[in-house]
Formats: C-alpha cells, structure tokens, sequence
C-alpha cells in the first residue's frame, strides 16, 4: 500500500516543481503555434480550391499538363514534414533539457 503514495508524492514533486510550469507553458505555446501555421497552409489551400479553382488550373508553362495546384500540394506537404522536424529539433534539445532537469533535482 505504501508504493501509490510513493507515486503520488513523487508526481506532486514533479507538478510543482517551477521548471514543469516553464516546461508546460512553452511547449504549448509552440505546439499551437505550429499547429496554427500548419492549418493556415492547409485551409488557405482548401479555400483557393472552394473560391478559385482557376488559379490552381493553371499550367506551370505552355506546353505543360501538370497544373501550379500540384507542386503547392507537394508543398504543403513538405511543410508538414519541416514543422514536424522544427517541433522534433526544439523538443530534443530545449525541451528534454527542462524535463532532465527536473528529473535531476527530484533525485
């Protein structure tokens, strides 16, 4: 019976610990950020097919089948991926570094 008190005292030494509040608050507010930048892409994609499809018809040149909405859909895309690897690069760095610091005054 003594290991979920342990536990929950253990938890209580984590939620309170002043870099966990730092650690929380910065790590949201970059995750809505990218999650915001990454809908804006999205839907101002969405919204160019709804309100001017003509503009994403158009021909790269001449003699071309291939139309400009394609490569803006393989960049979109690929922007997906550079924020996912941004978000990856500040949390292995930044991130882990809060967190092993408060693993590291808990012990």
């Amino acid at each position: 019976m003594n290991q979920p008190n342990l536990n929950q005292a253990l938890v209580d030494q984590v939620t309170n610990h002043p870099k966990y509040y730092e650690l929380v608050s910065k790590r949201s507010k970059f995750v809505w950020t990218l999650s915001i930048i990454m809908l804006l892409i999205y839907y101002g994609f969405i919204l160019v097919i709804a309100f001017s499809p003509a503009t994403l018809a158009m021909k790269i040149s001449a003699g071309s089948v291939i139309s400009i909405g394609i490569p803006i859909g393989v960049l979109i895309i690929l922007a997906a991926f550079v924020l996912t690897g941004i978000y990856v690069y500040r949390a292995n760095g930044e991130f882990d570094q809060l967190s092993n610091d408060i693993k590291e005054s808990i012990k």
